[in-house]
């Protein structure tokens, strides 16, 4: 932990503000901090913001596009199917260095929080042990919270014991994948199981959630049903939930209620989303994404998840949050300034509390950690997607970079642009 004022700091209004950081904690935010003899960055009245948050990865597959053939259809099952061909042929080295590097470039574009599944279905929990050790190792740079996800189905790969080995070893949070169970009997059952045993830890659920086209695929009830049954209120997630884009308005209407009764959280994961969803489609396609604004209106917080990044399912990506939220208000038609605004939350702030994260946030008492945007407020960070300039981390910079600026030769005398409105 380091101490640290950055000055001139724009916080996405008229105001300029210092912020100082001691021990780690943010100390103050005001004007004209005095110098106290320690580090000190200058922030040019540039947007300051909270850390990214990725609430849905999978960084055990990430970076492996490829490997063991590249999935031609784009679909999710094919996604599948290529994932269990190269699950034989992982060791621990190539998945750790896969992700350390991941992790790098996601604390270059100033995500220092992702909620990374680890597939548990499989033989051994290499995967496992894997993510935990670059857990640790990066735990001074980014925070992984690590979700026991059993990609090939709880009940139809009967890997109920390796899920709660994996927690045994510190996997952070429950997971599960009940529309690929065999039955839609099988998937609830999947909820049931899987919902006590969180609640009997005291532990998160995040559930990768009706993942498909089908508007029959209705399992987001039966979670919200446990979700209120065993009092976890807040605590479980519903990721993906799809097949929302094709339930008719009446169903919807009743499940909407049921979400924010149960204090449901929402995890859609556009880029990933629009790409995989509708492939069976003719003309009109479906979007694929689930109904960000109604959920947003009805109360309920919404996460955005980048999901992959080059890998069996998407061949695309660099980790940046904005692009993701960056195409979720595009796709969802939110182009309304409190809409947009909503989108970035959804990278951020919304996106610690539906991880649960501590300490989160530019206020006194949190953790210093912040990036600075070449931008001057939250809309024009998703219009821009702009340079990180610092990233800084309990005090510490751990990233930099300069601005972007462009030479215009128009006329005899160069100019500059930097795109800022």
């Amino acid at each position: 932990m380091s101490d640290l004022i950055i000055r001139n700091c724009n916080l996405g209004n008229s105001d300029s503000k210092d912020i100082f950081i001691k021990n780690g904690l943010i100390e103050d935010i005001t004007n004209n901090i005095p110098k106290i003899g320690c580090p000190e960055i200058d922030a040019k009245n540039y947007f300051v913001t909270s850390p990214f948050v990725d609430s849905h990865f999978h960084m055990d597959a990430t970076l492996s596009y490829g490997l063991p053939r590249v999935n031609q259809s784009g679909t999710l099952l094919e996604g599948i199917q290529l994932w269990g061909e190269l699950k034989p042929t992982l060791t621990k080295d190539a998945i750790k260095n896969r992700a350390r590097k991941l992790c790098k470039w996601a604390i270059a574009r100033g995500t220092l929080i992702i909620r990374s599944h680890v597939d548990v279905s499989g033989d051994n929990l290499l995967a496992v042990e894997a993510l935990l050790e670059i857990k640790d190792e990066m735990k001074d740079y980014i925070e992984l919270q690590l979700v026991a996800f059993p990609q090939d189905g709880l009940l139809r790969s009967n890997c109920h014991k390796n899920l709660i080995k994996s927690l045994d070893m510190g996997v952070d949070v429950v997971g599960g994948i009940p529309h690929f169970e065999r039955t839609m009997v099988e998937g609830s059952e999947s909820i049931k199981i899987l919902c006590e045993l969180a609640e009997k830890r005291n532990l998160l659920v995040d559930m990768h959630c009706d993942e498909s086209d089908d508007p029959n695929s209705r399992h987001i009830e039966t979670l919200t049903l446990h979700t209120n049954r065993l009092n976890m209120k807040g605590r479980v997630a519903g990721s993906h939930l799809t097949s929302m884009h094709s339930m008719d308005n009446y169903y919807f209407s009743k499940l909407i209620g049921l979400m924010v009764e149960a204090e449901m959280n929402v995890i859609p994961n556009p880029l990933i989303n629009i790409t995989i969803q509708g492939k069976h489609d003719t003309y009109p396609k479906r979007r694929g994404m689930t109904r960000v604004p109604e959920q947003i209106k009805a109360g309920l917080n919404v996460a955005f998840g980048h999901d992959c990044v080059m890998d069996p399912w998407y061949p695309l990506g660099s980790h940046d949050m904005l692009e993701v939220a960056h195409m979720a208000l595009h796709v969802a038609q939110m182009t309304g300034v409190n809409e947009m605004i909503s989108c970035f939350d959804s990278v951020t702030t919304t996106a610690a509390k539906v991880l649960h994260i501590e300490k989160y946030g530019l206020k006194k008492g949190s953790y210093g950690d912040l990036v600075i945007l070449q931008c001057k407020n939250k809309i024009e960070a998703l219009r821009l997607k702009p340079t990180r300039i610092f990233v800084v981390k309990k005090g510490k910079v751990i990233s930099s970079s300069n601005p972007t600026e462009y030479k215009l030769q128009l006329n005899s005398k160069p100019e500059y642009t930097d795109l800022i409105f």
